[in-house]
C-alpha cells in the first residue's frame, strides 16, 4: 500500500536547557523515515536563566513561553533557509515545547511552547502537547522516542538498547520482535554535572568529561545516590531532571564531584539492566552525553557489551530527539499510537498531541 510521506519539521528543547534542536524529516509516521536537514540553535546565556528560573512552573511564565515559541518560529526560519525550503512545502511541525514540570504520580506534566502562535508565526501547521493524554490515561509521559527508535532500528541486531543521554537518561530496549518494546528513564544524564559544573566553574557543562577525568569518584557519595528508590522501581517509569538530593555531593571538589556525578549518570544505566527482559547485544547512545568520553569509558566498563555512539550506524545522535517529534506529528494526525503500555506504562496503545492548523 503506498502511503502519504510528509515533510516534517521536528523541534525539541531539552533538559539540558541548551537550545534547540530543529530537524527536517519525510516520513509516513509508520515505518519510513527519510532523514534531511538538522540545526542546533543555542540560547542565548540571559534566556537559559530566564528558562531556569520557571522551572516547577514558577515565576512570569507567560512571557517565557512567549520568548520560547519566538525563538522556535526563527530555528523553524533559519532550517528553512539552510534547506532551500519555502514554508509550503513543509506539511507540519512537530513541537515539544519545554518541558517545566513533570510529575506523573499526580497525573500532571506541563510543557511551555504554543502551538497556535508558532503556527501563525511559520505558516505551518503544528502539532504539540504531546504528553498530557499520556498522563491523563494514567502513563509516565516519557520517554515518547521509542517508537522512532524502533522504526530505525529495522534490521539491526537484537535485543538493542538505545541509550539517550540528554538531562536525562532514558533507555529504549528492543527485543527481537517488533511488539518487545520497553522504555524508560535510567536516571540522570547530563543535568546533574551541567548544574555542578556551572555553579562550581561556570561553565555550563563539562566538555568532554575533561574535569570528571581528572578527579576522584567518592564511593560515600555514589553509594547513597545510587540508594535512590527509583532503580529498584519497575519499569516504565520516568523523572524529572531536578529529582536527585544535590546535597550529597556539597562538600567535594569541582573535580570530584564531577567525576562522582558522572560515575552516578553511568551507575544508573547499569541499573537498568535487571529490568529488562534480556540484555542487550549492544548498545547505541545518542544525545549528548555520547560526546563525553568520561562517560563512555564507565559506560562501558560497567555495561561489557559494545557501546557505541549511533553515528556507527548511521544515526545523528544530535538530531535523534527533534526527528523524533516530526514522526510523532504525523502519527498524531493520523491517530496512531504515540505511546504504548511498555514504553510509559499507559493502559492500552495511546495517541495524543493537538493540532493547530493554519
Amino acid at each position: 500500500m503506498l502511503r502519504d510521506v510528509k515533510t516534517v519539521i521536528g523541534l525539541m528543547s531539552g533538559t539540558s536547557m541548551d537550545g534547540i534542536d530543529a530537524a527536517l524529516v519525510r516520513t509516513d509516521g509508520i515505518d519510513r523515515v527519510e532523514t534531511r536537514r538538522f540545526l542546533f540553535t543555542p540560547y542565548a546565556p540571559a534566556f537559559r536563566e530566564r528558562l531556569r528560573a520557571v522551572m516547577g512552573g514558577r515565576g512570569d511564565v507567560t512571557h517565557v513561553e512567549r520568548e520560547l515559541t519566538d525563538l522556535h518560529a526563527e530555528a523553524v526560519r533559519a532550517l528553512l533557509a539552510e534547506a532551500g525550503l519555502p514554508p509550503g512545502q513543509v506539511d507540519l511541525i512537530g513541537f515539544h515545547g519545554q518541558t517545566i514540570l513533570h510529575a506523573p504520580e499526580e497525573r500532571m506534566t506541563w510543557q511551555i511552547g504554543d502551538g497556535a502562535r508558532l503556527a501563525m508565526l511559520t505558516g505551518i501547521s503544528v502539532v504539540n502537547d504531546f504528553r498530557t493524554a499520556d498522563v491523563a490515561a494514567g502513563g509516565q509521559g516519557a520517554p515518547l522516542v521509542p517508537l522512532y527508535h524502533q522504526a530505525l532500528a529495522a534490521g539491526l541486531e537484537r535485543p538493542l538498547a538505545v541509550l539517550n543521554i540528554g538531562g536525562v537518561a532514558n533507555v529504549t530496549w528492543l527485543g527481537r520482535t517488533a511488539l518487545d518494546v520497553l522504555a524508560f528513564d535510567t536516571g540522570p544524564g547530563n543535568a546533574l554535572v551541567d548544574d555542578w559544573m556551572l555553579a562550581k566553574t561556570g561553565r555550563p557543562m563539562d566538555s568532554g568529561g575533561e574535569l570528571a577525568a581528572t578527579g576522584q569518584m567518592d564511593h560515600a557519595s555514589l553509594s547513597r545516590l545510587i540508594q535512590n528508590p527509583y532503580f529498584a522501581a519497575p519499569a516504565p517509569k520516568s523523572l524529572d531532571r531536578d529529582a536527585w538530593d544535590r546535597g550529597i555531593v556539597a562538600g567535594l571538589s569541582p573535580a570530584d564531584g564531577a567525576a562522582t556525578l558522572t560515575a552516578f549518570t553511568a551507575a544508573s544505566v547499569e541499573a537498568a539492566l535487571p529490568h529488562f527482559p534480556e540484555p542487550p547485544a549492544r548498545w547505541l547512545v545518542c544525545g549528548g552525553g555520547r560526546l563525553n568520553g568520561t562517560l563512555m569509558g564507565m559506560l562501558r566498563e560497567r555495561l561489557r557489551v559494545p557501546v557505541d555512539p549511533v553515528e556507527v550506524v548511521g544515526w545523528d545522535g544530535d538530531a535523534l530527539e527533534a526527528q523524533a517529534f516530526a514522526y510523532l506529528a504525523v502519527r498524531s494526525v493520523l491517530g496512531l499510537p504515540l505511546s504504548v503500555p511498555g514504553t510509559t506504562g499507559v493502559p492500552k496503545p495511546l495517541t495524543g498531541g493537538r493540532l493547530h492548523r493554519i
